[in-house]
C-alpha cells in the first residue's frame, strides 16, 4: 500500500480517510494548521498515523519560518495548537514532546540549522514507525495459527500509521508467511472504520475476510468462528490498561467469556507510564457523527447523542500485549520494555 502520509518538498501529503473507501484522494498540507484540521476532522486518523502527522505539522512550521528569530515562537505555536487537536491518544502528545526537544536543545547554529534538525526528526518519526510496526507484525504473528479465525476492531492497519499497521500488521505479517486463516472485520460505528478502512486493506491484500455488524461478535464468537481478537490501541497504561476504540471493551468481555485470548498490538510510543485508568481523558466526538451516515440523517431531528470515541478495557481482560520488543504478558508492569529498549 502506498504510504498514509509523505513528506515532499511542497508539503505533507496524505491520505483522506474520509473519502475512502469510494475515492483514494490525497491532500496536500502547506502549513501546520492544515495538518491540524486534518486530525481534528479524521482525515488522518490512528495513533501512530497522527504522532507523525503533529511532528511534520512542526516541521512544517519551521520550513515556513524564513525568520530565525521567530523560529522557537513559531515552533512554540504550533506545538500548541497540534496539541489540542485529539485529547486521548498518546502518540500525539509522545510525537509533540520529542520534537520540542529539538529545538529546546542549545544549539551552536543559526535558525537554518535548527529547521533543518526539526524537519529531520520528523522525518525520522516517520521511518521509525514503518520499522517498528514492521517488528509488532513479527512478534505477533507467532500468535496466529494456520485455521485461526481472527475477530478486529476499527482500523489499526497500514492507514493507521505510515505503513504495514499494527493489530492489522500482525494480520499482514502472517499472511504473508504463508498462514492460512480468516479474519473477520467489525464494522465499527459510528464512523465505519472497520468497512471502509479495514475493509479496504483486507480487500486489496486480498486477504481472506468477512465484514461484520457490532452487535454480531457475540453470535460469531459462539458459533465457534472466531479464536483469537486483535486490537489496536490509542493508549495503554503501565500496569495493561487499554484504551482503543469504543467497542473495544465489549469485545473483551466477549472473549473472556467465551475463552478466546484478546491480544493488543502497539507500539512503545502509545504506552504512557505515567497514566491510570481513572485518568484518562475520553474524547466526545460530535453528535452529527451518530445522527448521520456519510452525510444522511438516521436519527430523528433534535436527538440527543452520546459519543465518547474510546473505552478502556481493564487489564484483567488482555490476554498479551504485541510491542515491537516482545509481546508482553500479564501481570503487566510495561516500564520494563523501556528499560529493555534503552539497555
Amino acid at each position: 500500500m502506498i504510504r498514509t502520509i509523505e513528506w515532499k518538498e511542497d508539503g505533507v501529503y496524505i491520505i483522506d480517510q474520509t473519502a475512502l473507501p469510494d475515492e483514494l484522494r490525497i491532500i496536500r498540507c502547506e502549513d501546520h494548521e492544515r495538518i491540524a484540521e486534518a486530525i481534528e476532522r479524521m482525515e488522518i486518523r490512528g495513533a501512530p498515523a497522527i504522532g507523525v502527522a503533529a511532528a511534520m505539522g512542526v516541521a512544517l512550521a519551521a520550513k515556513n519560518c524564513n525568520n530565525e528569530h521567530e523560529l522557537p515562537e513559531r515552533l512554540a505555536r504550533a506545538y500548541k495548537r497540534l496539541r489540542s487537536t485529539r485529547p486521548t491518544a498518546r502518540n500525539l502528545f509522545w510525537a509533540l514532546e520529542r520534537m520540542r526537544k529539538v529545538w529546546e536543545e542549545p544549539l551552536r547554529e543559526g535558525g537554518n540549522a535548527l529547521k533543518e534538525k526539526v524537519i529531520k526528526e520528523a522525518l525520522a518519526i516517520a521511518e521509525e514507525d514503518i520499522a517498528v510496526c514492521k517488528a509488532i507484525g513479527k512478534n505477533g504473528s507467532a500468535l496466529i495459527s494456520d485455521g485461526d479465525g481472527v475477530l478486529t476492531h476499527c482500523n489499526a492497519g497500514a492507514l493507521a500509521c505510515v505503513e504495514h499497521g499494527t493489530a492489522l500488521g500482525v494480520i499482514r505479517t502472517a499472511y504473508q508467511e504463508g498462514k492460512k486463516f480468516f479474519v473477520y472485520s467489525c464494522e465499527t460505528r459510528p464512523l465505519l472504520q472497520g468497512a471502509r478502512l479495514t475493509a479496504f486493506e483486507l480487500k486489496y491484500e486480498r486477504i481472506p475476510f468477512k465484514l461484520i455488524t457490532d452487535n454480531m461478535a457475540a453470535y460469531i464468537m459462539k458459533k465457534g468462528l472466531v479464536n483469537k481478537v486483535i486490537v489496536g490501541a490509542d493508549l495503554i497504561t503501565r500496569q495493561g490498561d487499554v484504551v482503543n476504540k469504543i467497542g473495544t471493551y465489549g469485545l473483551a468481555v466477549l472473549a473472556k467469556h467465551h475463552s478466546i485470548p484478546f491480544y493488543v498490538a502497539a507500539p512503545l510510543s502509545t504506552i504512557d507510564l505515567n497514566a491510570s485508568p481513572d485518568g484518562v481523558t475520553i474524547e466526545e466526538r460530535a453528535p452529527s457523527e451518530v445522527t448521520h451516515i456519510r452525510g444522511v440523517r438516521i436519527a430523528p431531528e433534535g436527538t440527543e447523542v452520546l459519543n465518547p470515541a474510546f473505552d478502556l478495557t481493564p487489564r484483567q481482560l488482555v490476554s498479551a500485549i504485541i510491542t515491537e520488543k516482545e509481546v508482553a504478558y500479564p501481570p503487566y508492569d510495561l516500564s520494563f520494555l523501556f528499560r529493555q529498549g534503552n539497555n
